[in-house]
């Protein structure tokens, strides 16, 4: 059985990336949503009354919740070809504990997509526990790229800027980023699947998010952290 595990599932990216990845991953036969909240993943599966889903409520920040995935994956012999670690509200999920759970299902021409942020190019003062955290998201997807390009997996960052989503009701501040341009979620999705197609370790949407990439690289830290204040 082949399937796709897709964490925060519930709304923002991660509600966008099962709609497109239903039509762009004809050959999957199940849908695997995780979240927290259950409710709006069985309204996120009615959408698709031709595709099987399983709605899974786990709160990651649980460690049986990984015991408890594995032991799904395993009683369902499955096949993953797709991982979606995008689940969050203003920090990371426990994103090495779903890969190290998932990755043992998987076989060459998986994929595994992880959201970061361009908060991973600089560390943003207000916001620093949480660049700190998507800097980790990207070192890590980096590395585990070249761990598991031997099994023919790829994995692929995705480094957004600030979208409308649920993430800045979690944060509890909607002014933050008020001066730049914010993203469009469907078409960073697009973009994402468009590049982890392509086998693509890092995707930057957007000119001006490429630019910040840019400039954060060739810029003294103290000069980035200063001009990003919030």
């Amino acid at each position: 059985m082949t399937a796709a595990v897709i964490t925060g599932a519930s709304a923002g990216l991660g509600a966008e990336f099962t709609r497109q990845l239903v039509r762009e991953f004809p050959d999957i036969e199940e849908f695997w949503l995780i979240a927290r909240r259950v409710g709006k993943l069985e309204e996120l599966a009615q959408q698709f009354p031709e595709k099987k889903f399983v709605c899974i409520g786990l709160n990651l920040l649980d460690p049986k919740s990984f015991r408890y995935l594995g032991e799904k994956l395993a009683e369902q012999k499955a096949d993953v070809r797709l991982l979606v670690n995008n689940a969050g509200y203003g920090t990371t999920g426990n994103i090495t504990m779903v890969t190290q759970t998932v990755v043992p299902f998987m076989t060459r021409g998986a994929k595994i997509i992880n959201v970061s942020s361009i908060a991973a190019f600089c560390p943003t003062p207000r916001m620093t526990v949480y660049s700190a955290s998507k800097a980790y998201v990207s070192a890590f997807t980096g590395g585990l790229a070249d761990e598991l390009r031997p099994k023919g997996i790829t994995v692929t960052a995705v480094c957004p800027g600030p979208m409308k989503t649920e993430f800045f009701d979690a944060a509890g501040d909607h002014d933050l980023f008020g001066n730049i341009p914010w993203c469009d979620p469907v078409k960073v999705v697009v973009g994402t699947i468009r590049a982890a197609k392509k086998g693509r370790t890092f995707y930057t949407p957007t000119a001006f998010n490429k630019f910040y990439r840019f400039v954060a690289k060739i810029l003294p830290m103290k000069w980035m952290i200063k001009a990003t204040r919030v």
